[in-house]
């Protein structure tokens, strides 16, 4: 299969490039710069977020996959937010403007869902009213767009990825590396995640499932709270996890992203779990010993 994706160059698109490229795939890369260690891939330079030539890519390949968006790990100034929107609606926007039928995989995140406290939030429920949850609710009503074109379109509403080398394990486990990690807040907010292991064999998945569209979670059936993710990797690191950071700490640092961590969702994966989809790190334990414990880790 000829797959086009855009941020095939960030934590996740590096790797899943990696991955589909074991399965004989063809992969297009476009990027606003071309990193050294790319995988052996495609690429082409481009800013997605604006029209121009880049978009005659699309109609050569067989699938899409849609990564593309500014990190929400930073202070969302006015600035920012505007940014945050521009990078992910007009990516999408174009691509589906140069879509011809193609499926579409396009990333959202569980933030679409708001927060709801300890509730079971699955893919059929609705969205919340937060500025995260209407980001993701318009970015995945652009990618919908494609449908109009025939397209198979499946909306990937990424938990926080657990991986080695990046994302957001390595800022999660530098304090307990240096004996001052611990709950943040209250610890009582959950925490929906998944191995990047499972999150690139559920990628192949929505590839290859063809009768697989709309939201899906891309989600580890377990969540748990923040209490218990600080006490795993304290287990994990060999470390205590005795230092909270309180919540106003937080919020005076982090500004509404600060509000987000500190509340969180428990989002499950009913559609993976209904495919037939096995997770091979269902359980946090098991997920950070293999990634803070093993040789590579």
């Amino acid at each position: 299969m000829k797959i086009l994706m855009t941020g095939g160059t960030g934590f996740v698109g590096v790797n899943l490039a990696a991955r589909l490229l074991e399965d004989g795939h063809e992969l297009t890369v476009l990027t606003r710069r071309i990193p050294a260690g790319l995988p052996a891939v495609r690429a082409v330079e481009c800013d997605p977020a604006v029209t121009g030539p880049w978009q005659d890519e699309v109609a050569a390949h067989d699938a899409v996959i849609n990564l593309a968006g500014a990190s929400i790990f930073r202070r969302w100034t006015k600035k920012y937010r505007r940014e945050l929107r521009d990078s992910r609606l007009n990516t999408t926007r174009n691509l589906v403007e140069a879509i011809s039928g193609q499926a579409l995989i396009s990333a959202s995140a569980v933030g679409y869902y708001g927060f709801h406290g300890d509730e079971e939030l699955t893919e059929s429920d609705g969205p919340g009213d937060d500025f995260l949850a209407e980001l993701c609710r318009d970015w995945e009503a652009a990618a919908l767009d494609a449908k109009k074109k025939g397209s198979r379109v499946v909306l990937a509403r990424l938990g926080i990825v657990l991986g080695k080398d990046g994302g957001a394990l390595e800022q999660m486990v530098r304090p307990f590396r240096l004996h001052a990690g611990g709950r943040l807040g209250s610890g009582r907010q959950w925490f929906s995640w998944i191995h990047l292991r499972d999150l690139l064999e559920a990628f192949a998945h929505l590839l290859s499932e063809q009768d697989l569209e709309g939201p899906v979670n891309l989600t580890a059936p377990n969540p748990v709270q923040n209490r218990d993710l600080a006490a795993a990797i304290g287990k994990a690191l060999n470390r205590r996890s005795w230092l909270p950071a309180p919540g106003f700490a937080i919020k005076m640092v982090m500004g509404e992203l600060g509000s987000v961590i500190l509340k969180g969702q428990r989002v499950k994966p009913k559609k993976l779990g209904e495919g037939g989809f096995e997770f091979e790190f269902p359980g946090i334990e098991a997920a950070l010993r293999d990634l803070l414990i093993s040789p590579a880790g």
